[in-house]
């Protein structure tokens, strides 16, 4: 497991276990850019079968195009809003649904491991009842360099 995700919807506290995970800086045209993708598993195991997250096992949070300073992002925090002429947040439910994420606090520091670790918070629109009232989200995961191993 690389992470967790909590959304703290009235209901009950649902919690997604992260599948994947992509963080970087981008240098285009002479300007830095942070992008993040994290996605879900979509295991239920610990799951209860009653659960509103039973109807969106899994979902993708991602930051794209949003200008940084530096490409170092170790001790930086990033507060992201979109507005109606920029976006750089998106969710993706993998269903017909939409939402769309707020408040976003993204704070990059190393773990004990001397990882990069991201601790991402904001809120999303409430997607499991519709309520008018964004949910509180709260994700917590490591950006670890997978081995690539070519056989000769």
């Amino acid at each position: 497991m690389k992470g967790i995700l909590k959304i703290y919807h009235p209901e009950e506290t649902l919690k997604y276990h992260i599948k994947s995970t992509y963080c970087k800086a981008v240098y285009i045209n002479s300007k830095i850019f942070l992008e993040v993708e994290v996605i879900t598993d979509d295991s239920l195991d610990h799951v209860d079968d009653d659960s509103l997250q039973y109807n969106f096992p899994q979902l993708s949070l991602d930051v794209f195009d949003f200008p940084i300073d530096s490409n170092e992002l170790e001790g930086k925090t990033f507060i992201i809003e979109d507005t109606d002429e920029e976006t750089f947040t998106e969710v993706d439910l993998y269903d017909d649904e939409d939402a769309y994420l707020y408040n976003n606090q993204l704070s990059f520091s190393k773990d004990e491991n001397d990882e990069l670790q991201l601790i991402w918070q904001g809120k999303i629109d409430d997607f499991y009842t519709g309520s008018e009232e964004p949910l509180l989200f709260k994700l917590k995961c490591h950006f670890k360099e997978d081995d690539i191993e070519v056989e000769d």
